[in-house]
């Protein structure tokens, strides 16, 4: 470990080569580098690239960790974010065989804490051995957390909150992430390994205002103290580069509270039917719309080819359709937003709430559902409800219309913005009391 005579203690953070887990990581980096911590953040170099351009503190330095490469998985595949489905498990494989290199950073940076995520078990070991104590970082909420390990330690006991269960078929198709197999270990194995190794404490992504109930309930689970960070919502500067522009411009031409922004995250893509049922929606709605479609970067679909024929024509001015990439945050906090069509990740869950934009909930996979469930629960979102598994046009026309503008959205829009005003005025109380955790660890 570093010398005592350090002034300013350092912590290496390892997540998940995800950038939904990269990004969390680095938005808490950035807060504890505010606060006298130097900061080692560790990744491939494929889930690193990304974030070079990104202007940040020097307190903050990338490290990069190299995965055993294949014919299989080369080194530009070592991120979920080009990542075909199918070699999931390889990747997971590959990280755990990045044991030995992550011993030999630590050997080299000594840094006096590591902080990990919930998919490599063996890094807390690791952090053992060279007699480095260790914090696991959750980027799930407590609600998910919460669910997961209920149903890993007690499968035959229903779960005590409910409003966010599910009928058992769904709750299996849920819990499917923790019976996933790779290098012999389970989904549930690896995230209970983690919980347990974790020392002392238990970093979770997640407010108080949000999930008070669901945090305490989880200490009691685990047995250890779970300290929320905060939504962690990204900071954005004032420069713009051509495209923000545009959109903001666009924004600026609308009225207040008018417009629904639409998006379902950086690494979910809708399917052909799943766009066409969403395009006719948003326009039987009359709603003013912006829509982020995506698609994967091994493909090469056109957005013509997946809209309805026309639809661009139909909808004129009143939609904007962004391929790729928006500023999410710059746009929700503007004050044409009126509601957040969004698969309820729980990144842009915090954000639409942070920013008082009622969610149309249409939950994908994952954590998705459940996060959906809680939303609707804390009475800041509308859940569109899917008929034989499927969403339809009609239905997502009917949830666009009551959040955005129906008298019968007048309460949900209420709360979010009261939540909103709640989290705002605690502001970086949280990352304190994280702050004076990792002191007492270090």
């Amino acid at each position: 470990m570093a010398s005592q005579g350090q002034r300013n203690p350092s912590i290496l953070m390892l997540p998940w080569l995800a950038h939904g887990h990269l990004s969390p990581f680095l938005e808490l980096a950035k807060r504890l580098a505010q606060r006298n911590f130097h900061i080692y953040l560790c990744s491939t170099p494929a889930s690193l690239e990304p974030i070079r351009q990104l202007n940040l503190s020097p307190s903050i330095r990338l490290i990069e960790i190299n995965l055993p490469s294949s014919q299989e998985l080369p080194p530009h595949l070592h991120t979920t974010r080009v990542l075909p489905p199918h070699l999931m498990s390889a990747l997971k494989t590959a990280f755990d065989h990045a044991k030995p290199a992550f011993q030999d950073i630590l050997k080299t940076l000594k840094p006096n804490l590591v902080i990990y995520d919930f998919l490599q078990p063996w890094a807390p070991i690791v952090c053992g051995e060279e007699n480095i104590k260790s914090v696991l970082f959750l980027i799930c909420g407590a609600a998910i957390s919460s669910y997961l390990i209920h149903y890993s330690m007690n499968p035959h006991i229903e779960y005590p909150f409910p409003s966010i269960d599910f009928p058992e078929t769904e709750r299996q198709i849920l819990l499917q992430m923790l019976y996933d197999v790779a290098n012999n270990q389970t989904g549930q194995e690896r995230y209970l390994k983690c919980v347990q190794r974790s020392s002392g404490i238990v970093l979770i992504k997640t407010s108080k205002e949000l999930e008070d109930k669901y945090i305490d309930h989880l200490s009691c689970q685990i047995k250890k103290e779970i300290v929320p960070v905060g939504p962690l919502v990204q900071d954005f500067g004032t420069k713009e580069d051509d495209g923000e522009a545009i959109i903001m411009e666009w924004l600026g031409k609308r009225e207040p509270s008018s417009v629904v922004f639409v998006s379902f995250g950086s690494e979910y893509f809708l399917s052909k039917e799943e766009i066409e049922e969403i395009a006719h929606g948003l326009e039987l709605s009359k709603v003013s719309f912006i829509w982020v479609v995506r698609f994967h970067a091994g493909e090469r679909t056109r957005l013509h080819e997946v809209l309805p024929e026309g639809f661009q024509a139909r909808v004129g001015e009143r939609g904007m359709i962004v391929e790729g990439w928006a500023p999410q945050g710059k746009i929700l906090r503007h004050g044409s937003v009126g509601g957040f069509m969004s698969h309820c990740g729980w990144g842009s869950t915090l954000e639409g709430v942070m920013f008082g934009a009622p969610i149309i909930a249409m939950p994908m996979h994952l954590d998705q559902p459940l996060n959906a469930k809680l939303v609707v629960e804390i009475g800041v979102g509308v859940e569109v409800r899917r008929e034989n598994r499927r969403y339809r046009r009609e239905e997502v026309a009917r949830v666009v219309k009551q959040v955005v503008v129906d008298e019968e959205g007048n309460e949900v829009r209420k709360k979010v913005k009261e939540l909103s005003q709640r989290m705002r005025e605690r502001g970086d109380e949280e990352v304190d009391v994280v702050v004076e955790k990792l002191m007492q660890l270090v």
